[in-house]
């Protein structure tokens, strides 16, 4: 869940955001506010990671097919038996 504190809150506690990303899993990230609405967001680097690289799949026409074709088949049952030689 999204987990939401005011910009002053978050200056005071930027260096501890770290141990308390690890400590606490469910906040995967925490949008930083100015006067109640969302200015930024602060997320683990490996959620960041994650997110940039969903983006360049979709951001790639042939892997976004490729991707559909790869559920398509899911869906429908097929698949392909790899063997060890």
């Amino acid at each position: 869940m999204l987990q939401s504190m005011p910009i002053a809150e978050a200056r005071k506690v930027l260096n501890q955001l770290p141990d308390r990303f690890a400590a606490e899993p469910e906040a995967s990230a925490f949008a930083v506010t100015r006067r109640g609405q969302p200015v930024l967001a602060l997320m683990p680097w490996s959620l960041y990671q994650g997110i940039v690289e969903t983006l360049e799949v979709l951001g790639d026409e042939a892997e976004c097919a490729a991707l559909r074709e790869g559920i398509r088949q899911i869906e429908a049952g097929e698949r392909t038996v790899w063997e060890a030689k």
